[in-house]
């Protein structure tokens, strides 16, 4: 089998006189001459690297847990061929832990005067915004004893989104919403405000709703139905103080409660309300006003996108004042934060009657499912202990969302996988009621 490359020089080395090996300056010129003017010519022969054109495109955003791909087309302005290694470097947590290296790296060979395009596939495991860093390109000779290296940069980001996991529930509460609309063959005949029609009077019909009038036109009994009001206004405010940092299972309870949110807005949205965010700590970290039914949804995923928990005490007589500002008009105001006794108690409580005089207001808290395990366990002492500490905790969540609730307050309090699709349904049983 024919040796080629380095393979080959170091066997015709190989092949030289003993004799040539004896300590003289003859015998090292005899072997060093070789391998330099090899060295030299594989070093002239390298395509240089400064040339090159580097143009990035591909994808600008990706929902977490999906991949992206951006794609590094490369130019090779020289009369020389490029043989290369790449290495295109992001931040590590553009990658699953240990897949960085297979997918950042590249062989590439590109002849003179032509382009050649490599893909690096991202699947970022964090929330925010990735920006490409530097790409390294090592030019080999036709040898590969010797090569050229540079960097280059190629700016490029790419916007990590929510993952929305509770979209898998927005179809069956459509659906409910459809009932409660009177878009089915169910027609919910409740307290809502606005009329819809009439229709004949059946055994078990709320004799209010009988419209005499109409009754009087005709030879049967009619009744008015209803639907639940439209163009309400839904305020979203998000706390991204210290309290949205904890961690429940595998994520800080901020992304829990981002999940809930984007459940409720898509919700709202085909509801015919309007919707609209505020992420607040001690100030404003994002707002999202005036859009549109379409256009609202968008909107709420890419201003949450780069939100992360402040290690701060949230101001909640700023909160409230920077919420009061925002919805001037009544409206439902809803607020994803904890049910800690100390920070409602203390921070919360003191200011609720400013929003609770002008506003119908529903909480939404992250509960740890973990602390419900620990409720039932039993079987050794620590068990056991460990069982009475969660049962405190729970006394006190409890305790704490009956003083909320005694202001009016309606309280959804959900381990992470629960929160979105009740709170959904908090939502829908305040519409059914007509408390919007």
């Amino acid at each position: 089998m024919a040796l080629t490359g380095r393979a080959a020089l170091l066997a015709a080395l190989g092949s030289l006189p003993v004799g040539i090996w004896e300590p003289s300056w003859t015998g090292i010129l005899a072997v060093n001459a070789p391998l330099a003017v090899a060295c030299a010519c594989d070093f002239a022969l390298a395509a240089p690297v400064r040339r090159l054109g580097l143009i990035r495109s591909g994808d600008t955003s990706v929902r977490l847990g999906d991949t992206a791909e951006v794609t590094l087309t490369i130019t090779n302005p020289s009369r020389r061929s490029l043989r290369a290694r790449l290495r295109d470097a992001w931040p590590p947590s553009s990658w699953q832990p240990g897949t960085e290296t297979a997918a950042s790296r590249h062989r590439l060979t590109v002849p003179p005067g032509e382009r050649r395009r490599v893909t690096t596939k991202l699947r970022p495991t964090r929330r925010g915004d990735r920006q490409a860093d530097r790409i390294t390109i090592r030019s080999y000779g036709p040898l590969g004893l010797f090569s050229r290296q540079g960097t280059h940069r190629a700016p490029w980001t790419v916007r990590v989104l929510p993952p929305f996991t509770s979209r898998k529930h927005l179809p069956s509460k459509l659906a409910r919403l459809r009932e409660l609309d009177g878009r089915t063959s169910v027609l919910t005949r409740g307290e809502g405000t606005e009329f819809d029609s009439l229709r004949e009077y059946v055994p078990g019909d709320d004799t209010r709703s009988i419209d005499w009038r109409a009754t009087a036109r005709q030879t049967t009994v009619a009744v008015r139905t209803w639907r639940p009001e439209r163009d309400r206004h839904i305020l979203m405010v998000l706390d991204t103080g210290r309290t949205s940092a904890g961690r429940v299972g595998d994520a800080p309870r901020l992304d829990a409660s981002m999940d809930a949110a984007l459940l409720l807005a898509a919700l709202a949205s085909r509801a015919g309300d309007r919707v609209d965010l505020l992420a607040y700590d001690r100030k404003v970290r994002a707002l999202v006003q005036g859009r549109t039914a379409g256009d609202v949804l968008p909107a709420l995923v890419n201003a949450m996108a780069t939100l992360e928990p402040a290690l701060v005490e949230t101001d909640s007589r700023g909160l409230t004042a920077t919420a009061l500002r925002t919805s001037p008009r009544r409206s439902l105001i809803v607020l994803l934060t904890t049910l800690d006794a100390a920070p409602i108690e203390e921070g919360l409580l003191p200011v609720l009657t400013q929003l609770t005089q002008r506003h119908t207001v529903l909480l939404a808290s992250v509960a740890d499912p973990h602390i419900m395990e620990m409720a039932t366990a039993r079987g050794n002492a620590d068990a056991v202990y460990e069982a009475a500490a969660a049962a405190q905790a729970q006394s006190e969540r409890h305790r704490t969302a009956e003083q909320l609730r005694r202001h009016g307050v309606t309280v959804v309090d959900a381990t992470p996988d629960d929160l979105a699709p009740a709170l959904a349904d908090a939502y829908l049983a305040l519409k059914t009621a007509g408390r919007l």
